[in-house]
């Protein structure tokens, strides 16, 4: 049997390019006279930019640390320990660049094993414990601190979760089985279960003390010694800690009903990590700790071997790194600034579009239209947000007014833009509506401005064709709502110069968003991919497979919406729209269904219909049943599944070798940020990877062996 510092050092060797970090022993005397204490300080040595992780020769330095304190505590010598974080940063949980070279199962066991055997000891000491939650606090980093007796917060602790189930893991060093036994199963649920699900939702100090899980919670400035002072009192008995009794009957039982029910929602049974979860904290109910830490490393060793959690680190990796570097993005230092923007447009998409560069830019912004009742609605659109973000304490009194007066509207263009530096436009999507719109901008913007369309689909070199300077035109696709989907794709057209694209990822940076370059390709990345995908469902439709059978096809994907109610959201008359594009360009691959067409003219909203009898489940429409007409080609749901993902897999075959993006790296990105494609699929090409479809239909994977996949 080896011992943990055995398992430890086998680990590290794995893992050389560990971020170390390091367990700090001080001691001091406790105000009021409550005696000695030991306090242990997590600091990897950078600041708060490069969190402290919890990798194997970290968890090495934190068993050395509680190998000093135990003896001390066992001697006399000290009264309690406590554990706290460097500025800013608690913990952050494992070190998940050392999980991605795991190969084999008993190597990923002992991840585990390793992690609760030094947690563990932390409440089997001869002493009280006490963990102070300094700053940001996740997955392991909040596990270590669920296995001291006591635990404070700070007010000003801006993230604090445990987020496994996100990437495709469970809560694995105690969190499953501990959790729920301090605050009850229903919180537990909602931590571990509901917030991963909602991509990844994080928790404020004040709500982490709310819940039950810290003791107490004091201001950021003075935290920990407002804590010392706290624990003295533990410790001298002036201080009391209740806890409620936690509820271990049928309570207990509705609440992982319902965590089964929040995950069929949004994985449909299609990722294993919640539902692994919720199979510990069910078996937690009678209180046995050790029996669920079992549980949690036989589930961790399971789920690091499986594709889901390497996916979604993949997943995790791209938003973070190569969202923040974009690939084939000029030289930065060409960019130029922006000081006024100008929006051509007042409608929906306009309006948010204004309001998204005056928060992000704090410039001018002038938005113009065909009339001024539409500019004042625009305006007005503008300001009602602003007086929302005021209501809701998000910004104060004195930002809402700089805000409001930073926005304008006026019918003249010349007025408008003659000193503007970025100019969009977000007009109705036809080629010459968009290049009328142009050549009115350009006869009166600076010649530096950057002239940007928001096109969903058309070309960007064809709508800068008849320009003097089609050099300073890149298309810059937002993705809708604005506010809320991070993606970008910022599109070079063929005559678009560096400075200019430059300048565009300059903005987008600005904007906080995730730009992602593409080539003047029809309809850029996800609206292609998207409109295949949805094209298929469509034609096996049309072809005679009935609508529910089409629909369960693609559910084991585990999309967050099923494809018909996405087409109700972006709308049948631009999904119509974008296929009527797509046809044009590639007839043999991209259909125009006369059904949806039928659907677009009749006006309807969509296919479904929602009342309250059923409980809004979407239930096919009356009459749009009656304007279908359909073949008598009527498939299996496996079989609808095979058409799909061979049609996608196609097609991003295709995207590829014509360049529409750098690599298939980039079209994983853009599904996660732009059409919220699930973390644990990895996005689409490593599930694709993953269920042969790659290789069926392009002879190759997309991604080698050991990228989004459990190295070979």
């Amino acid at each position: 049997m080896s011992t943990t510092a055995e398992l430890l050092k086998g680990a590290a060797e794995l893992f050389p390019d560990e971020v170390v970090t390091s367990a700090h022993v001080r001691h001091f005397e406790l105000p009021a006279g409550a005696g000695r204490f030991a306090l242990i300080t997590l600091d990897n040595g950078f600041d708060h930019t490069k969190p402290t992780t919890f990798g194997p020769q970290s968890l090495a330095n934190l068993n050395a640390a509680i190998d000093q304190v135990e003896a001390e505590a066992a001697n006399g010598d000290i009264v309690g320990v406590g554990i706290t974080g460097k500025p800013f940063i608690f913990a952050v949980g494992a070190d998940l660049k050392g999980v991605e070279l795991l190969k084999k199962h008993d190597e990923a066991l002992a991840i585990g094993k390793g992690g609760h055997d030094v947690f563990k000891r932390l409440s089997a000491l001869a002493v009280p414990t006490f963990a102070y939650y300094n700053g940001a606090a996740m997955g392991g980093g909040v596990e270590v601190g669920l296995h001291c007796s006591y635990r404070t917060v700070s007010k000003a602790l801006p993230a604090f979760s445990l987020p496994e189930v996100f990437l495709g893991l469970v809560p694995g060093w105690g969190g499953c089985a501990i959790l729920p036994n301090l605050i009850g199963a229903e919180k537990a649920v909602s931590v571990i279960i509901e917030n991963s699900l909602n991509q990844n939702r994080q928790l404020k100090g004040k709500q982490v003390f709310e819940l039950g899980i810290a003791d107490a919670i004091f201001e950021g400035a003075d935290f920990l010694e407002q804590s010392l002072i706290w624990t003295a009192g533990v410790l001298n008995g002036s201080v009391t800690v209740e806890r409620p009794e936690v509820d271990r009957g049928e309570a207990w039982d509705q609440a992982v009903a319902k965590g089964r029910a929040i995950a069929d929602s949004k994985v449909h049974g299609a990722a294993p990590a919640a539902y692994r979860a919720l199979d510990i904290i069910e078996a937690a109910k009678d209180g046995d700790l050790q029996k669920g830490f079992d549980a949690e490393d036989q589930a961790l060793a399971d789920l690091i071997m499986g594709g889901e959690l390497r996916s979604g680190i993949y997943a995790f990796n791209l938003v973070q790194k190569r969202g923040k570097r974009p690939a084939g993005a000029p030289d930065k230092s060409l960019a130029r600034p922006v000081t006024k923007v100008g929006v051509v447009g007042a409608g929906l998409m306009a309006s948010q579009l204004a309001l998204l560069f005056l928060r992000r830019l704090e410039v001018p912004v002038v938005l113009t239209d065909i009339d001024q009742e539409r500019i004042d609605k625009g305006v007005g659109y503008v300001h009602g947000e602003i007086e929302k973000l005021l209501g809701k304490g998000r910004i104060n009194q004195d930002k809402a007014n700089r805000l409001k007066g930073l926005v304008s509207g006026v019918l003249d263009k010349a007025e408008g833009f003659a000193d503007a530096d970025f100019i969009i436009e977000a007009v109705f999507e036809e080629m010459g509506v968009k290049q009328q719109v142009f050549a009115e901008v350009e006869a009166v913007a600076p010649a530096h401005a950057i002239l940007a369309t928001n096109t969903s689909s058309l070309s960007v070199s064809e709508m800068a064709s008849k320009l003097q300077h089609p050099e300073r035109v890149v298309g810059f696709h937002f993705f809708n709502p604005v506010a809320i989907l991070p993606l970008l794709e910022i599109v070079r057209g063929e005559k678009t110069d560096d400075a200019s694209l430059a300048t565009a990822f300059g903005v987008a940076k600005k904007l906080k968003k995730t730009a992602v370059l593409t080539k003047d390709a029809p309809a850029f990345v996800v609206n292609r991919i998207l409109t295949r995908f949805m094209g298929e469902i469509q034609n096996v439709i049309d072809e005679g497979t009935p609508v529910a059978v089409a629909e369960k096809g693609v559910e084991p994907l585990g999309l967050p919406m099923s494809p018909l109610v996405l087409l109700e959201l972006v709308g049948p008359a631009i999904g119509l729209h974008v296929s009527e594009t797509l046809n044009r360009s590639f007839p043999e691959r991209f259909k125009v269904s006369p059904n949806l067409k039928a659907v677009v003219e009749a006006g309807k909203r969509g296919f479904y219909v929602y009342n309250a009898e059923n409980g809004f489940k979407p239930e096919l429409d009356p009459e749009v049943a009656a304007l279908l007409k359909q073949g008598d080609v009527v498939l299996t749901e496996e079989q609808v599944r095979d058409r799909v993902l061979d049609a996608v897999a196609q097609e991003i075959g295709l995207m590829l070798e014509e360049g529409v993006v750098a690599e298939a790296q980039d079209i994983d990105l853009c599904l996660i940020t732009g059409a919220g494609w699930p973390f644990h699929l990895g996005g689409i090409t490593p599930y694709l990877d993953r269920e042969g479809v790659s290789e069926r239909v392009n002879g190759k994977r997309f991604l080698a062996q050991g990228v989004a996949s459990v190295p070979a």
